[in-house]
């Protein structure tokens, strides 16, 4: 059996395949990248695949069985490049596709779940045998804001007291590999999530725990979270995407009561503590 992973190159997609290579071998993974420069340091061979580019898609998908697609980054532009990559897969004779997607997709309020919703579509159209990973919010979307929360004395956020059931990149990449890996796990929909939720206090609290000092939780209204964002210096469309996010987390949306994921992995999944305590280093 041979697999490949698109966006291999990227933080999930080169966990996936570091997380593979500990249980299959490595000349049976393939790293499917814009950039094939990039994926030089995988171990894996790597083949060049641009969701923008249809036309050299088939020809990268020769000879693969199983496919992880990863979904594209480009917010807007998903629904025609996960299109082009079916169809592909599709003219490629590969025979089943994973997926990732967006936890409860059909009922979330994100702004991210219509293009997952139009791609799981594609996919239940298309023919091919599939599996549906539908990740929850990735821990280190909150995290990686910490070191700043350090060094101003404050996380802030827009999510007041909504639960957020996240989980590590880590956790997902093991998911997906399991899926990968054992055909008795394929065919299905996974609501993926971590085992325990938390607020954004409860992130403050466990930071000034580590840290050994009060770093408390400031909510704010989400366009003044927004333009803290922008003003940290994040681009104004991600910084409006993340207060969105967080005032859709406020009504619920990143809570989910499950335990599929550590059930798919084999362990629970990675706690907060551990979590933040990468995060600060």
């Amino acid at each position: 059996m041979t697999l490949a992973i698109t966006g291999a190159t990227g933080q999930l997609g080169r966990l996936v395949i570091q997380t593979l290579k500990s249980k299959t071998a490595p000349d049976g993974i393939v790293a499917l990248a814009r950039n094939t420069e990039k994926a030089a340091d995988l171990g894996v061979t790597a083949r060049t695949f641009d969701y923008d580019a249809p036309e050299t898609l088939v020809s990268a998908l020769d000879g693969i069985d199983t496919l992880l697609l990863i979904s594209g980054s480009e917010v807007g532009r998903r629904v025609p490049q996960h299109a082009a990559v079916i169809e592909a897969a599709k003219a490629a004779g590969v025979r089943h596709i994973v997926y990732t997607s967006l936890l409860n997709a059909p009922q979330s309020t994100l702004g991210l779940a219509p293009e997952h919703v139009e791609t799981e579509k594609l996919l239940a159209a298309s023919g091919i045998d599939h599996s549906v990973l539908r990740n929850g919010w990735y821990t280190e979307n909150y995290t990686m804001a910490l070191p700043a929360a350090l060094d101003h004395n404050a996380l802030i956020g827009a999510a007041k007291d909504g639960r957020i059931s996240s989980a590590t990149r880590q956790d997902y990449a093991e998911a997906a590999a399991a899926v990968l890996l054992d055909r008795a796990l394929q065919g299905k929909t996974y609501e993926l999530s971590g085992d325990d939720s938390y607020t954004l206090t409860d992130l403050a609290a466990e930071l000034s725990r580590q840290a050994g000092k009060d770093i408390p939780y400031v909510d704010m209204p989400e366009p003044d979270y927004a333009a803290a964002l922008t003003g940290a210096g994040l681009p104004a469309d991600l910084a409006g995407f993340l207060a969105h996010c967080d005032v859709e987390a406020a009504k619920g949306a990143l809570y989910d009561g499950g335990t599929q994921l550590s059930a798919l992995i084999g362990r629970p999944t990675t706690p907060l503590p551990i979590a933040v305590a990468a995060a600060i280093g």
